[in-house]
C-alpha cells in the first residue's frame, strides 16, 4: 500500500503506529495510507523550524521574494500533474483542481511583493532630534490546519504569506487528500527555502491538539467546520497563541425581480453544484424576492439541473465529480432526508445516483429543495454537498434579513440590475463578503478573505494585508541622536514628550 509520508527536515519520520486510509472517491477503494503523527513527531518538526527560522528571518525580503517567484514557477510547471493528483484524491474534476491551485498561486504572487508590504512607517523630527519608525518582524513559527476541500489553495493562502514574512511554517493538511500539500512543500524546498522552513505533518485530533498546545508555535491559522474552528480558537488563545479560525457557511443568493434569470441560473449551476458543493463559498441557498420571481426561477432551474453531468473526476465533460469519501456522502444524504422530514419540497432528489462502471464511487446527484423555511435544521446548518435550497422572500427587507440573521456570515450575493438596491444591500447585510452579480465573492489575493459571526473566529482575515498583519508583529523605535553633551539630567525622570 502506498504511503503518503510526512515532509520533515532531516528526512523521513519513524514508522507510525496509526494510519488513515486515503480513498479513491471515483471507485470507493483505498488508494493509499497516511501516517497519523503525534506530539513527539511535532516536537521534532518544531526543533527543525526553530533552527532554520532565525536565518530565514535575517534573509532580506527581496531574497525571500525570489524564493516565492521560483516556487510559483515550479508549481506552474507541474500544474497538470498536481491537478491530476488533487483530483484523484479529492474527487473534484480536473478543471476545478487546476482552479484550486491557481487561486493559491495568486496569493503566492501577492507574497512575491513582500519587500513592499513589509515597509514600516517613519516620522522624521517627531521631537527635537527625535525620529520614530516602525518595522514588521516575523512571529517565529506559524502553523496551518487545512481542510480537504481545497488541498492546494488554502495551504498556499497560509504558508505563502507566513514564509514570505520570515516565519517557519508547519502545515497539517487534511488526512483525506494529503499528497498535494506534501508536493508543495517539496517544491518550496526546491525553490530555495531552507530545510525546516516548510514542513508537513499528518494527523488527526491528537496532532491538532499538539499544535495548539506547543509553546514554540506562535500562531495558528485554521479552516474547517465552525464547531471545530471555535474549539481551535479557544484552545489556541488559551495557550497564548495568535489564532485565526475560519468556520462554516450558509451563503445566500438574493434574486431580485429585475435580475437576468438566465444568467442567475447559469451562475447558480456552478456556485451551488460545482465541486459537488464542497466549498465554504458555495451558494446553497437561493432567495427569490416575490412569488413571481420564485416561480420563474424554479421553472428555469429544472432543465439546467437536469443538464448537469456528474462524472468521474477525469471526465472533461463532467460538471462535478464525487464527494470526498463514503462518510461525507452519507452525511449529505442524511441532510437531504432531514429536509424531507422537516417538510421542505424535494423537487430533485440526488440520492441513489449511480455512475455506470463506478457504482461504488461516492457520487450524489444534484438536489433541489423548494419552500424551505428558516426554522428547518436543514436550512440552519451547512450541508456541504450538491444541494440547493429555495427560500422564498416576500420583499427586499426579508431578503436582507435572511442572511443577516443566519448564524453564519461568510458570503452572500445579490442578483439585480438596480444599482440602488445593490448598494443598499451591500451596506446593510450582516455578512463578511458580498457579491453583486458575482455568485462566489472570493476576493482577489491582494484583498482579504474572511467571514463574520460563526464563520470566523479571531479578528484578522486570510491573505492580503490582513495576512501580513497576522503573521508579523510591529516593533516601534523612537530614536534620538543628540548633538553632544549629556543633556538635562532633571528631565531624565520625566516621561518623554514630543513637545
Amino acid at each position: 500500500m502506498r504511503l503518503i509520508d510526512h515532509y520533515l527536515a532531516g528526512g523521513k519520520a519513524p514508522a507510525a503506529a496509526r494510519k488513515s486510509p486515503v480513498f479513491d472517491p471515483n471507485s470507493g477503494g483505498i488508494q493509499a495510507e497516511v501516517p497519523l503523527g503525534d506530539a513527539a513527531l511535532l516536537d521534532g518538526a518544531v526543533d527543525a523550524a526553530l533552527a532554520a527560522q532565525p536565518g530565514w528571518a535575517a534573509t532580506n525580503p527581496q531574497r525571500r521574494a525570489r524564493v516565492m517567484f521560483k516556487f510559483k514557477e515550479l508549481v506552474e510547471a507541474e500544474i497538470d500533474s498536481l491537478a491530476a493528483t488533487l483530483s484523484r484524491e479529492h474527487g473534484k474534476v480536473i478543471a476545478d483542481a487546476r482552479g484550486d491551485i491557481q487561486r493559491g498561486l495568486e496569493v503566492i504572487e501577492f507574497a512575491c511583493g513582500i519587500p513592499h508590504v513589509l515597509k514600516g512607517e517613519f516620522t522624521q523630527g517627531a521631537g527635537p532630534g527625535i525620529d520614530v519608525y516602525s518595522m514588521r518582524q516575523p512571529l517565529g513559527i506559524g502553523a496551518g490546519i487545512t481542510p480537504f476541500n481545497f488541498p492546494a489553495m488554502i495551504p498556499m493562502w497560509m504558508f505563502g504569506v507566513a514564509i514570505a514574512c520570515g516565519n517557519a511554517f508547519i502545515l497539517k493538511p487534511s488526512e483525506r487528500d494529503p499528497s498535494v500539500p506534501v508536493r508543495l512543500a517539496e517544491l518550496m524546498r526546491e525553490a530555495g527555502a531552507p530545510e525546516g522552513i516548510l514542513q508537513v505533518v499528518h494527523g488527526d485530533k491528537e496532532m491538532v491538539d499538539a499544535i495548539l498546545d506547543h509553546p514554540a508555535i506562535a500562531a495558528v491559522s485554521f479552516v474547517g467546520s465552525s464547531d471545530i474552528a471555535h474549539y481551535v480558537y479557544k484552545r489556541g488563545v488559551a495557550a497564548g497563541k495568535r489564532v485565526q479560525a475560519m468556520g462554516g457557511a450558509k451563503n445566500h443568493g438574493i434574486v431580485m425581480p429585475d435580475a437576468d434569470l438566465d444568467q442567475v441560473v447559469a451562475d447558480l449551476s456552478g456556485a451551488a453544484f460545482g465541486s459537488a458543493g464542497e466549498r465554504c463559498m458555495a451558494l446553497p441557498v437561493v432567495v427569490p424576492v416575490g412569488e413571481d420571481t420564485a416561480e420563474r426561477l424554479r421553472e428555469k432551474l429544472l432543465p439546467a439541473i437536469a443538464a448537469l453531468r456528474v462524472g468521474v473526476s477525469t471526465d472533461a465533460e463532467a460538471h462535478y465529480g464525487p464527494v470526498v469519501n463514503a462518510a461525507h456522502k452519507q452525511r449529505v444524504e442524511d441532510w437531504i432526508q432531514t429536509g424531507v422530514d422537516e417538510g421542505a419540497e424535494l423537487v430533485v432528489d440526488g440520492r441513489g445516483f449511480k455512475l455506470q462502471g463506478h457504482e461504488e464511487g461516492f457520487f450524489i446527484g444534484p438536489t433541489l429543495f423548494d419552500r424551505v423555511t428558516t426554522d428547518m435544521k436543514a436550512y440552519q446548518e451547512e450541508i456541504f454537498g450538491p444541494v440547493l435550497q429555495i427560500v422564498r422572500a416576500k420583499d427586499f427587507e426579508e431578503a436582507v434579513a435572511l442572511p443577516s440573521r443566519h448564524q453564519y456570515g461568510n458570503g452572500v450575493a445579490i442578483f439585480t440590475r438596480n444599482g440602488h438596491a445593490a448598494r443598499e444591500f451591500a451596506a446593510r447585510v450582516n455578512v463578511g463578503m458580498v457579491g453583486i452579480n458575482v455568485p462566489i465573492p472570493v476576493p482577489v489575493a491582494y484583498h482579504s478573505f474572511g467571514g463574520w459571526k460563526r464563520s470566523a473566529f479571531g479578528d484578522t482575515n486570510q491573505h492580503g494585508m490582513e495576512g501580513v498583519k497576522f503573521w508579523t508583529k510591529v516593533k516601534t523605535v523612537t530614536q534620538r541622536w543628540p548633538d553632544g553633551g549629556v543633556g538635562d539630567a532633571a528631565n531624565a525622570f520625566v516621561i518623554p514628550t514630543m513637545g
